[in-house]
C-alpha cells in the first residue's frame, strides 16, 4: 500500500465537505484507482468539525492510512487541527482571504488561493471548495476534462447556468494552481480497471437484494440508516416491500412475521435499537423462524457518541435474548465483504431455521471502498433449507393427519411449512411446545418433552459449525508477532503487519469473521505455534479477548485497544507492538495492554 495518495478535507458541518470528496472519489475510480474513504463528523447539523479522508492508489487500499498528502481546510479550525499531519512533499490548499496558516513541517507546501479574486463568494457559498478541487487536480497532474465531466453530472439537475458557473470556478482554480503552485512529484497514475464505490450500508442492502430479500423494515438509527435509504430507493425495482416502523420492537417482530409467512426478511439497527430487539430474537429462535438482523455498531453506552465507530456490542450480541438457542453471528471484514456476507448468513439462517446476526460498525457502514464490479455481478446460491411451499406427493403430516412442525430429528432441523399450504396447519408461539406445536406450558409440564425439544434445537449447532468455514492465518507461520482481530480491523492490521515486517519484526495476522460458531479448536490449532500474540480491537474492555478466553481458555501475550470513537490507523498498531515488545508503556498501563 505504499503507492497511495491521501486527501484530507476539513471544515464545519454545512460547509459542503462531502461534495468535494464525492468529486474526488468519482475521478479516482474512473482513472482505475482503488480508494478508501472515511468521514469523521459530529452529531450536529451545523458547526461541528468534519474531516473527510480519501486515500487512493493503483493497488487495493484497505484503510485510511497514516499520512495526508493534500490538505484542504475550509475554515481556520480545520487548518489548526490538521496542518500537523503534513510531511515532506505534502501540500495545503486554503482560502487566503479567511484562513491564516500555521507553520507546516519541513518540506510541506502552503498553497494560498485568492478566493475573492477568482470567484464571487457572495453568489456561490461553496466556491472555495470548487476552487480547491480544481487546484488539487492540477497539482496531481489530472486533466481538467475529468473534473468538468463530474461537475456536469453533479449539477445538471440544477440547470445549465449552475453547471457553467461551477465549471468556470473550477477552471479558475485549476489554472491558478498550474501557474502558481508546484505540482506533486508523483502524478496520479491511470489504469484500465474500473471500480464501483460503495458504502458498507449500500453493500449490505445490495447483498440483501441479491440474497432474495422480499421484506425489509427498520427504524432510522445511525449508522444503519443507509441500508433503509437504499432499500426504499430501490424497493419497486428490486421487488422488496420496505416499511419504516415506529420503533425497534415493532421492527424485529414485523420482520419475524414476514419471515414466518415464507419470505426472506431483514432489518438493521444500531446498538440501542438492537437492545430493544433481543426479546424478538428469542421469539425467532423458539418459532424456529429464520430472520437476519444487522447491528451497525457505534460508540456507547446509551446514545454515547452517535457518529463514531466502535466494536463495543459483541457481548450484547452474544447474550441477545434469554435462554439457550442456536444462532449464527458474523462480522464483515471490509465493505466488499458486507455484500458477500448477507447471502451467506441467509443461507445458514434458512437452512438451520435460526436467527442470523451481522455485526458491522460505523467504519464500514458509512465508509466507502472501491469494489470490483465482478464481485457484485453474480447470482449467489439461495438455499432455503427444508421449506415446504406446496403440497408434495407424499404428505409431511403424521399418520393421524397432524403436521409435526417441530418434529424431532437427528439434525435438529424440522421441515418448515409456509402458512396456508393445505395439510400443514400448525401452531407457532413463543412458548415451549411439543412436536406438533401444542404448548407444553398449557398442560402438566412433562420434563421429558421440554428436554427433548431443547436438545433438538441445540443439535443444530453441530450442523452450523460444519457449514461455516474456520478462520485462516494470513502471512508466514513463523512470524515473530501474530495480530488477532475481528471484523472491520482487518485492513489496518494487514498494513500494520506489512510495516512491521519491513522494519524487521515479521508479523502475520488472524482475522475472525464468524463469531458464532467460533471454531475454537481451529483457532487454538493455529495459535499453538505462534510466538507472541496480540489482540487488536476497537473497545475498552477487550470484548473479543474475553470471549475467546471464555470459549477456549486462550490468553494472548498482549492487547491493543482503542475506544476514542475513531478507527485505528496503521501507526497506532505498529507503535503499540513495539512498545509491548520493549516492555515500555506510555500510558501507565501494564506493558501487555496498550490503550490507543
Amino acid at each position: 500500500m505504499k503507492q497511495t495518495f491521501t486527501i484530507g478535507i476539513g471544515g464545519a458541518a454545512g460547509q459542503g465537505v462531502a461534495t468535494p470528496g464525492d468529486i474526488f472519489a468519482k475521478i479516482f475510480s474512473r482513472r482505475g484507482l482503488h480508494l478508501n474513504a472515511y468521514n469523521a463528523y459530529q452529531s450536529i447539523i451545523r458547526g461541528g468539525h468534519t474531516f473527510l479522508t480519501i486515500r487512493t492508489g493503483p493497488e487495493r487500499v484497505s484503510n485510511m492510512g497514516d499520512r495526508v498528502d493534500l490538505l484542504i481546510p475550509l475554515n481556520q479550525d480545520a487548518m489548526n487541527r490538521h496542518l500537523g499531519l503534513l510531511t515532506d512533499g505534502a501540500a495545503c490548499i486554503y482560502n487566503a482571504d479567511t484562513i491564516t496558516p500555521g507553520v507546516p513541517a519541513k518540506g510541506a507546501l502552503l498553497c494560498p488561493l485568492p478566493v475573492s479574486k477568482l470567484a464571487d463568494i457572495s453568489r456561490n457559498k461553496v466556491a472555495q471548495n470548487t476552487l480547491a478541487v480544481g487546484a488539487g487536480l492540477s497539482m496531481m497532474g489530472i486533466g481538467f476534462q475529468s473534473l468538468e465531466e463530474v461537475l456536469t453530472e453533479q449539477f445538471k439537475k440544477k440547470g445549465d447556468a449552475v453547471v457553467s458557473e461551477n465549471v468556470g470556478i473550477a477552471r479558475a482554480g485549476y489554472d491558478y494552481a498550474t501557474a502558481h503552485f508546484e505540482p506533486f512529484p508523483w502524478p496520479l497514475p491511470m489504469t484500465n480497471n474500473r471500480y464501483a464505490v460503495l458504502s458498507g450500508n449500500i453493500a449490505m442492502a445490495m447483498g440483501g437484494a441479491a440474497a432474495g430479500v422480499k421484506f425489509y423494515c427498520a427504524y432510522p438509527m445511525s449508522p444503519s440508516t443507509g441500508v433503509l435509504h437504499w432499500m426504499a430507493a430501490h424497493a419497486r425495482k428490486a421487488g422488496i416491500m420496505v416499511r419504516q416502523v415506529e420503533d425497534e420492537i415493532g421492527v424485529v417482530n414485523m420482520a419475524i412475521g414476514a419471515a414466518h409467512a415464507g419470505v426472506r426478511s431483514m432489518c438493521a439497527t444500531s446498538g440501542g435499537g438492537f437492545a430493544l430487539m433481543t426479546e424478538g430474537l428469542g421469539l425467532s429462535a423458539m418459532m424456529e423462524t429464520p430472520v437476519v438482523v444487522i447491528d451497525c455498531q457505534r460508540a456507547g453506552p446509551s446514545t454515547g457518541v452517535p457518529t463514531k465507530t466502535e466494536q463495543g456490542d459483541l457481548w450484547q450480541i452474544l447474550g441477545a435474548a434469554f435462554g439457550d438457542y442456536p444462532r449464527v453471528i458474523a462480522a464483515p471484514l471490509d465493505i466488499g465483504d458486507c455484500f458477500k456476507i448477507i447471502p451467506e448468513i441467509f443461507n445458514i439462517a434458512d437452512r438451520f431455521q435460526c436467527p442470523g446476526i451481522v455485526l458491522c460498525d460505523l467504519l464500514l457502514s458509512e465508509g466507502r471502498l472501491s469494489v470490483d464490479p465482478k464481485d457484485l455481478d453474480f447470482a449467489p446460491v439461495v438455499d432455503r433449507g427444508e421449506l415446504i411451499t406446496s403440497v408434495p406427493s407424499t404428505s409431511g403430516s403424521s399418520g393421524d393427519g397432524v403436521y409435526k412442525r417441530y418434529k424431532i430429528t437427528e439434525s435438529g432441523i424440522s421441515p418448515r411449512a409456509v402458512p396456508g399450504v393445505p395439510g400443514y396447519a400448525h401452531t407457532a408461539a413463543s412458548d415451549e411446545h411439543d412436536e406438533d406445536g401444542v404448548l407444553i406450558s398449557d398442560e402438566f409440564t412433562n420434563p421429558t418433552k421440554r428436554r427433548n425439544m431443547m436438545e433438538k434445537r441445540m443439535r443444530k449447532v453441530t450442523g452450523i459449525e460444519a457449514a461455516v468455514p474456520p478462520p485462516v492465518l494470513s502471512g508466514s507461520r513463523d512470524a515473530d508477532i501474530t495480530l488477532i482481530g475481528w471484523g472491520s480491523t482487518k485492513g489496518v492490521i494487514e498494513e500494520a503487519c506489512e510495516i512491521l515486517t519491513e522494519q524487521g519484526i515479521p508479523a502475520n495476522h488472524l482475522q475472525i469473521r464468524w463469531l458464532v460458531p467460533l471454531h475454537g479448536d481451529a483457532i487454538l490449532n493455529i495459535l499453538k505455534d505462534t510466538r507472541h500474540t496480540i489482540i487488536v480491537e476497537n473497545n475498552y474492555s477487550g470484548q473479543f479477548a474475553r470471549y475467546l478466553r471464555s470459549e477456549t481458555s486462550y490468553v494472548p501475550n498482549g492487547y491493543i485497544r482503542k475506544y476514542d470513537g475513531e478507527p485505528f490507523m496503521p501507526h497506532h498498531i505498529v507503535e503499540a507492538v513495539k512498545e509491548q515488545l520493549g516492555g515500555k508503556s506510555r500510558l501507565s498501563v501494564p506493558a501487555h495492554e496498550i490503550l490507543v
